[in-house]
């Protein structure tokens, strides 16, 4: 048994750099996407078999719901940077301590989301603008939806133990299982049952508990620090706090962020039903594009926690250039293979013409310079890596969420396309990873002064 944890495990502290850092980013690259099929796999088979206004009522939904979800999503980081940093320090009670907090906050957060996300999904949707033909799809596509909160929450907090050790494999065996569970109920659902949006919600729903119920399986039987005794869960206050402190700024800074992709997907909205379901197949394929590159930010999270736990100044700036180097590579070899590869891709989710334009219009502006968003999100997993969670969160909301609000009311007001809409995303994230970048030395900086020069 204790051959099996070490197996999983990795001391990233010491020995060969950049070899350690693919072996632990390429199955975070694969479990993203895979995680990101569970959606595909929706969108498509809605958009063969149900039509586009099933399609844009799957799609309009994903903002909203990142934007109700991305507090407790945040949480689960500052469960990874705080266990990796216990981890790194070899502080056994302290470990465990934290793991059982950040499951109990997992359950309580997702029995939360039902209620909220049923109750308001349908005064939110209005508040967006969805169009009436859309609307009651969408409507009943997100409260199926939020009734499986409780499982994607128990998954992201209990992945983000095992990453915080160096596990990023078995997560991905489970989503594997239970991402082919998911295609095949969704055809089962929808082509076999005729559901239509409700057989994909429900299909999801099914799948994201079968990966919760395999990382709760796996942390209750380690024989690690980290496991989990069902009968142990409880809130420490003094770990819910310093989750909190680290988690709770990411978590707003994700949900403040949704807000401005909310206003974004409601000025999509006004160009009308098969504008928003080329919006929703691009924006899908880029995601695939982003989760590989946000592979590399967990990546550098962990990394720069457990190393900042360990005191190992040296080490962290390496992990920093290698890191960097490592996204710009996936952000221009996927960024520009997705555009060069468009029209076939957005072909797979709905063969419209109309469609597949409107879908290219944003895969040209969006996809070729995306490596400057990973960039951006590098510089924020090594500065909450130093338990730094704050600043990055001010620095991204008036770099990205706040500049693209005030585009939407300035310049695209000026010139009401979607070409002048999707600009801003490029133009933000340069501008943040600039400030990033600034804020970064100056946090390494302090910390050398309080380490003595040493770090």
């Amino acid at each position: 048994m204790e051959s099996q944890k070490k197996a999983y495990e990795m001391d990233m502290c010491s020995g060969p750099l950049f070899s350690k850092l693919v072996v632990f980013a390429v199955p975070l690259i694969l479990s993203g996407i895979l995680q990101l099929l569970f959606n595909a796999a929706d969108i498509i088979v809605v958009g063969h078999y149900a039509g586009s206004e099933s399609l844009a009522a799957v799609g309009s939904t994903s903002s909203l719901i990142n934007l109700l979800v991305n507090v407790f999503i945040g949480l689960s980081v500052g469960t990874n940077v705080l266990v990796a940093q216990y981890f790194g320090a070899h502080r056994q009670k302290d470990l465990e301590d934290t793991v059982h907090t950040a499951m109990m906050l997992a359950v309580i957060g997702g029995v939360l989301l039902i209620a909220v996300g049923i109750v308001l999904a349908n005064p939110l949707l209005e508040l967006m603008g969805t169009p009436e033909d859309v609307l009651s799809l969408a409507v009943l596509y997100m409260q199926i939806f939020f009734a499986g909160m409780p499982a994607t929450l128990v998954y992201n907090f209990g992945s983000a133990v095992l990453r915080a050790v160096g596990d990023t494999r078995r997560p991905l065996y489970y989503l594997l299982l239970a991402g082919i569970i998911n295609v095949l109920l969704n055809l089962f659902f929808v082509i076999r049952l005729h559901m239509g949006v409700a057989g994909v919600a429900l299909a999801t729903v099914i799948s994201q508990c079968i990966s919760a119920a395999l990382i709760l399986r796996c942390l209750m039987v380690s024989d690690a620090p980290y496991r989990l005794y069902l009968s142990r869960l409880r809130l420490v206050k003094a770990k819910m706090a310093a989750i909190a402190r680290i988690g709770l700024p990411a978590g707003l800074q994700g949900a403040i962020f949704s807000i401005s992709n909310v206003l974004i997907q409601s000025s999509v909205n006004s160009f009308g039903s098969v504008a928003m379901a080329g919006n929703t197949a691009a924006a899908n394929i880029e995601g695939f594009v982003y989760t590989s590159m946000n592979a590399v930010y967990q990546t550098a999270l962990s990394f720069t926690s457990q190393n900042y736990g360990a005191k190992n100044w040296k080490r962290m700036t390496l992990i920093e250039w290698y890191c960097q180097g490592i996204v710009i590579v996936i952000g221009l070899v996927m960024g520009i293979g997705v555009v060069w590869m468009g029209p076939r891709l957005l072909a797979i989710y709905r063969p419209d013409a109309q469609v597949i334009q409107y879908g290219m219009n944003r895969l040209r502006l969006v996809c070729g310079p995306y490596f400057l968003c990973g960039m951006m999100e590098v510089m924020v997993g090594a500065l909450r890596g130093v338990g730094c969670s704050l600043l990055p969160m001010f620095v991204s909301l008036t770099g990205a969420c706040a500049f693209r609000v005030v585009w939407i009311f300035t310049v695209f007001s000026l010139s009401p396309t979607l070409p002048t809409l999707y600009i801003s995303y490029p133009v933000s994230w340069a501008i943040t990873f600039l400030a990033h970048s600034v804020c970064y030395v100056g946090v390494r900086r302090q910390i050398a002064r309080k380490e003595g020069n040493k770090a």
